[in-house]
């Protein structure tokens, strides 16, 4: 059983790493998205919300499937989705064909996410012991991988599918051959949800609120970075459009150096800790962005802010398998949407801030709003007994069976 878990964690982790290779692929080179399909800054952010909210359909769509199909095979067909749909925004020559690959990616990656999640949690019950870190340490591997791959792309002017294609065709049979050994964790458990799903959402969504209220702040934080490091970096800040790439890999390799520590650090000062001062990290590296004078100022801002925010999603996720053990994959699912949430506000408040008052202003708000961390920081604890000051915690009948604890 152990052999089984270790290639499960492996399998998962490698999923992680391809889904941050897909993604950087995208957003950091959404200037020349932008550039091949003739979008204008208006017109922008509306295809930017598109995606988080198609993801955001496929989550919920998850949650109602996983009861019947197992997370893992959804994660075995959704993800070379992805990486199809990378490969047809980067093949595509009119607005509608950008509009249906990208709706295609948001769909399958609003899939994607709530799988990977749901298989990283039960995986982390299965240890007994904080490892849900180390997969999102993953997926920023991939995301620097990926950005590195759209810096040697904007540096050596090559068109979008050229840069993509071979992405594709490496990755796309690996993770085909990868999930053979993913593990699901789907017991009496499922089977007891499936049952109590009617009288225990209302109760879910009222357990789960703080946690999804940290989520969607998270969320906003990182699409700022994701959606429009490049284009402040280079329009506010005066960069070439081949540092432009940089400051997202910047961000994905602090994130990281953080999540690769990051359980060793939930383990000694416990989550709530944790959270807190990553909370504090990341507004402080949002002022700093704010106020840069310069390209390389602006970086190391960027640089704090992914530092800061890379602790703040495991976590969550980590907190809702531990709030809802016996319904972890329909807390998750219900959670990731927050995910999209957040992605949903960032994009187009940021665009819109930018384009009415300045761009250095629009970054004071995700500031402002990973704040809120702070004051729902206690939701993390490892025995959450105490939600809003006092209230009781939900009852096993209300979530299903099994222990409140990892």
């Amino acid at each position: 059983m152990t052999d089984v878990l270790r290639r499960g964690r492996g399998s998962l982790a490698f999923s992680f790493l391809v889904q941050g290779v897909a993604f950087a692929l995208l957003v950091t080179r959404i200037p020349a998205i932008q550039n091949r399909y003739g979008v204008s800054d208006a017109l922008l952010p509306a295809f930017l919300a598109a995606v988080p909210i198609l993801a955001g359909v496929g989550s919920v769509t998850t949650e109602r499937l996983v009861k019947r199909v197992p997370p893992s095979r959804m994660l075995r067909w959704s993800q070379p989705v992805v990486l199809l749909a990378l490969l047809g925004v980067g093949a595509g020559e009119r607005m509608v064909e950008l509009g249906v690959a990208l709706a295609a990616f948001g769909l399958a990656v609003g899939v994607l996410d709530a799988s990977m999640n749901m298989l990283g949690v039960s995986l982390q019950r299965s240890y007994g012991r904080s490892i849900m870190l180390s997969f999102h340490a993953a997926y920023s591997l991939g995301g620097i991988v990926g950005a590195s791959l759209a810096w040697v792309g904007a540096h050596w002017h090559l068109a979008l599918w050229v840069s993509y294609l071979p992405v594709v065709l490496v990755l796309l049979p690996a993770v085909l051959v990868g999930s053979r050994w993913y593990v699901d964790d789907r017991g009496d458990a499922a089977a007891e949800v499936e049952k109590t799903a009617e009288e225990g959402q209302a109760v879910v969504f009222k357990w789960l609120l703080p946690l999804c209220l940290v989520m969607t702040v998270a969320y906003i934080g990182d699409s700022t970075v994701s959606n429009w490091s490049a284009k402040y970096l280079q329009d506010v800040l005066g960069s070439s459009e081949q540092l432009a790439t940089v400051p997202y890999n910047v961000y994905m390799v602090t994130t990281l150096l953080g999540r690769a520590i990051g359980d060793l650090g939930v383990r000694r000062f416990g989550a709530v800790a944790v959270v807190r001062v990553g909370a504090l990290v990341a507004a402080g590296g949002f002022a700093v962005v704010a106020g840069a004078p310069g390209a390389w100022v602006g970086m190391l801002g960027f640089t704090l802010v992914g530092l800061g925010l890379c602790v703040l999603v495991p976590q969550t996720f980590a907190a809702a398998g531990r709030l809802f053990p016996g319904a972890s994959d329909a807390a998750v699912a219900r959670l990731n949407v927050f995910n999209y949430v957040g992605f949903l506000i960032g994009s187009p408040l940021v665009g819109a801030l930018g384009d009415l008052w300045s761009y250095r202003g629009a970054m004071l708000v995700p500031m402002v709003l990973v704040l809120v961390t702070l004051v729902y920081a206690r939701s993390f604890a490892a025995q959450p007994d105490r939600y809003g000051g006092g209230h009781e915690r939900p009852r096993t009948a209300d979530v299903g069976r099994g222990s409140n604890g990892l």
